[in-house]
């Protein structure tokens, strides 16, 4: 900030103390009254409901496994007699912004478990699950056979703010230093006489300078 630079600021203790003082000075400088002074926000009605206007909606098909991706992982659908149905019909994907994440059809919440595309498939995980062990399975042989996924979906909300999310960010991967690939250097022996590159007939490929 140009003004703190031009005080001489250079700490959170100092930029503190500044700040209510150039406030005041910025907003008699800058602020204008409003056209009209009365207060129009208006109330919520009984019938408003932020929890259900606060939220990221996406629609996704569920398969014949019962299971669907959003932003990198798939979820499995815990079987009952709404999911059972469900097969190659569209759900809603509902993320609030405290970080929970709902899966809704025609108003019913199904139950779910999460399997992260960016986390390695291990065995016991398989073996636990008998009833999703194919889902996981082909994943586990994707994984085998793709590259890692490294990066979530780019038109996801913001996350930053939330202090519990499902989608935590990979760890980068560790950078290798390209120098240091393969052996070492082969070192270079005492160079020749002509009389010993003549015994092994190597002296016409030399070039004599």
């Amino acid at each position: 900030m140009k003004a703190m630079r031009l005080e001489g600021i250079s700490s959170i203790m100092d930029a503190n103390a500044f700040l209510d003082s150039y406030m005041v000075r910025h907003n008699e400088r800058f602020a204008r009254p409003a056209f009209d002074v009365r207060d129009l926000h208006r109330p919520l009605a009984p019938h408003d409901d932020l929890r259900a206007i606060m939220v990221w909606r996406e629609q996704r098909t569920v398969t014949a496994a019962l299971t669907l991706h959003y932003n990198k992982a798939m979820f499995i659908l815990e079987p009952n007699d709404v999911s059972l149905n469900l097969a190659r019909k569209r759900v809603t994907v509902c993320e609030y912004p405290d970080g929970r994440l709902e899966i809704e059809h025609e108003g019913h919440v199904l139950p779910y478990r999460q399997f992260d595309k960016m986390r390695q498939v291990n065995q016991p995980a398989i073996v636990e699950n008998k009833h999703l062990d194919a889902a996981l399975l082909l994943a586990k042989q994707m994984q085998a056979i793709m590259p890692h996924h490294r990066k979530r979906n780019n038109d996801a909300p913001a996350r930053r703010d939330q202090p519990m999310h499902m989608f935590p960010e990979p760890e980068p991967p560790t950078k290798i230093d390209r120098r240091k690939l393969g052996g070492s250097k082969l070192k270079r022996g005492p160079r020749l006489s002509d009389a010993e590159l003549r015994e092994r007939g190597t002296l016409r490929f030399v070039q004599k300078t």
